[in-house]
């Protein structure tokens, strides 16, 4: 008998030892993960160099270091202990690692030691600065004052003004008032760290490289014989800046200062230019149309010596997101949206098949996950980043011959291994126009199909962004799911990875079959015995902000709560006041003042949630940034103040340093106490 009370009471220490070793996801947990930045393979193919970023809550500051860790996996090695904000510029043949910090060039060893400053000049307030593939040329970004915007540079005797004269568009950007300064690319010549002769190769021009507001080094690089320089401008000023998505392909030529255009005639974005390594060919990122930022992305190749070109993915029926040359030139690997996630492809461009032939390309991996980023190549195995909707980035490698992946870093494995993970199911849902569409399920870690669990309608922004395998660190749903809720996540219409087609149509048609799609999925969900009908909410941003403010006046009593992040609330105050106009025109089907144009009528009166205010009756929480320049804070703050003197219970978190997203760690923890906090006062 005393045996047998031992080995229970042995048991149940064991069981409770094992409950308390694991983890809940929590915000606080959320922002100690490490977050994995940019990536770089070593010349002898051996090691991967990346960076880290880790945030200090207390301070509200982060720190970003640089690693090395074996291709084979292993332990890694900390290069750098402390933040310097450094951008790694080269990794030479010998391990050693050249770096821009604090406007100088540094070297230092593999290790991190042996720390070397290379220049004697400091290239001040530079940015995305690369050195040529010969070594004599160095190349980088710099704001330049252009137009005379400020009142203090229009009036020189009145140097403390802080006022803005403006006469035409674009007047601010993103979360940017416009100052008359734009970022221009400099080249220079370059002797092992000694920087002369530096020159701004656009000069006087109100263009800026690299786009904004997300451009980066990808916006400009040097030709293989580092003869001339590629870069990605817009090259339009006011409002034909504002209405336009026309990016082109500059090539400067270095000896003759001359600049030609690569990209005459096509009329879309084009971005991204690559060249092989031979410098026989340079391929790049291209859509058709001009004003539709997110038409067909597609992959064009020009060869350099016959000028021929050919657009690689003109008869497939989905856009690419990024790509990547092979080493020899002869494959192109790109990453894209398929069915709910990001996955790996390749292009092989010794297939003789008709140009743009969907034949020519093979899907190389295949799972539940995004490949995020591809990094680097070295025989017949590529690097990638890759995440899921229960983990962080991380390395992977992949075989090009059957697309297995092995994991090579693990940056958060002691998070991780004692965090109880999410199920995510892939669902598929008929429409009311009877077609299918895929949804993520993600349910709590200890799920309990024989329990009952309130459940969230996730809204995607975008509107045509993809709904993957991402793993984000504001909107992250394994965080939601270990506080106990499902969510659901539907793929709805104008979301890419399900055909070019499926995406189109959500443009002039917001209000319409998207919002139905939503109701499809929260409707199909709960039929499911474990949902409890009585607790459903609805939580989005951006589009998904717009989604929850149209679902608020037309769910039939569907939802017990809302929240909306930086969502468009009036449609037509928003065109008024947003700042990217070829956004809202394609979108909205054009201006608001235009009595013929039906789609853009449509869109200003049955499809603007302000209009259907009178039909709100649910508690709703509004989040607003100050400085979303994008969706401006009049619509956060209409419709917090509607629902108020509807009587409806709401709240208003705003966020006045804060843009379209929330980027300060504070303030991040405050969003997710306060959305969660809603959540268990409401649902």
């Amino acid at each position: 008998m005393k045996r047998l009370l031992y080995i229970l009471m042995l048991g149940m220490a064991i069981e409770n030892a094992s409950a308390q070793s694991k983890q809940t996801m929590t915000p606080e947990l959320l922002w100690k993960l490490g977050r994995l930045g940019s990536s770089n393979l070593t010349t002898d193919g051996k090691h991967l160099i990346y960076t880290v970023t880790h945030y200090n809550m207390a301070e509200a500051k982060s720190e970003a270091n640089i690693y090395s860790v074996p291709v084979t996996g292993g332990a890694p090695t900390a290069i750098t202990h402390e933040s310097a904000g450094r951008q790694i510029v080269k990794v030479n043949p010998d391990g050693s690692i050249i770096y821009f910090f604090d406007d100088h060039l540094y070297q230092m060893d593999g290790t991190g030691k042996q720390v070397t400053k290379l220049s004697d000049k400091a290239l001040a307030d530079a940015d995305n600065v690369q050195i040529s593939p010969d070594g004599k040329k160095i190349m980088f970004s710099r704001e330049v004052p252009v137009v005379k915007i400020l009142g203090k540079d229009r009036f020189a005797d009145l140097p403390k003004s802080n006022a803005y004269v403006f006469t035409d568009l674009n007047y601010r950007h993103w979360d940017t008032w416009e100052d008359g300064k734009f970022s221009h690319v400099f080249v220079a010549d370059y002797d092992n760290g000694k920087v002369s002769n530096e020159k701004d190769i656009m000069v006087d021009e109100p263009y800026d490289t690299p786009q904004k507001p997300s451009g980066g080094a990808e916006d400009l690089i040097f030709s293989p014989d580092s003869k001339s320089i590629i870069y990605v401008c817009k090259k339009k000023f006011g409002k034909a800046y504002a209405i336009s998505t026309n990016t082109d392909l500059y090539q400067y030529d270095i000896a003759t200062g001359t600049t030609s255009n690569l990209t005459e005639g096509m009329m879309g974005y084009d971005t991204s230019p690559a060249f092989t390594k031979a410098g026989n060919k340079l391929a790049w990122l291209s859509m058709k149309e001009d004003g539709y930022e997110s038409d067909k992305n597609d992959i064009v190749i020009k060869d350099l010596k016959t000028g021929n070109k050919v657009n690689l993915t003109e008869k497939w029926d989905e856009t690419v997101s990024s790509f990547q040359f092979s080493d020899d030139g002869n494959r192109i690997f790109f990453v894209a949206p398929k069915n709910g996630t990001e996955q790996l492809f390749q292009i092989d461009l010794r297939l003789r098949l008709a140009p743009g032939s969907p034949q020519a390309i093979r899907q190389v991996t295949n799972g539940q996950w995004d490949v995020n980023d591809i990094i680097a190549q070295t025989g017949n195995t590529l690097y990638v980043q890759r995440a899921d909707l229960n983990h962080a980035n991380e390395i992977y490698s992949v075989s090009l011959t059957n697309g297995s992946m092995a994991q090579v870093t693990s940056i958060n494995k002691a998070v991780y291994d004692n965090l109880p993970l999410s199920r995510v199911d892939e669902r598929h849902i008929k429409t009311t126009d009877n077609k299918d569409m895929l949804a993520w399920v993600i349910y709590p870690p200890d799920f309990d199909p024989a329990k009952k669990y309130p459940t969230l309608l996730f809204c995607q922004g975008g509107p045509q962004a993809p709904l993957t395998q991402a793993y984000s660190f504001r909107w992250n749903f394994q965080l939601m799911a270990a506080q106990g809720y499902i969510i659901i996540a539907p793929n709805r219409r104008g979301m890419p990875g399900h055909g070019v087609e499926w995406n189109r149509e959500i443009s002039g048609d917001w209000g319409g079959q998207p919002i139905k799609d939503y109701l499809s999925a929260i409707d199909d969900i709960a039929k499911e015995p474990y949902v409890d009908k009585s607790r459903l909410g609805c939580v989005g941003a951006s589009y998904g902000g717009y989604s929850v403010y149209m679902l608020a006046g037309v769910h039939e009593g569907r939802f017990k709560t809302f929240i909306a992040h930086d969502g468009l609330f009036d449609l037509k105050s928003w065109y008024g006041t947003t700042e990217e106009l070829w956004f809202a025109n394609k979108d909205m089907g054009g201006n608001y003042w235009d009595k013929d144009n039906k789609v853009a009528q449509k869109s200003y009166d049955k499809f603007n949630p302000s209009n259907l205010v009178s039909q709100w009756n649910t508690p709703i929480m509004v989040i607003q940034g100050g400085k979303d320049y994008r969706v401006p804070i009049e619509q956060g703050l209409g419709a917090y103040q509607a629902a108020q003197l509807k009587g409806i219970k709401s709240k208003l978190l705003y966020l006045p340093d804060e843009n379209h997203w929330v980027l300060k760690p504070q303030n991040a923890l405050v969003w997710q106490r306060e959305f969660f906090g809603w959540l268990k006062e409401t649902l």
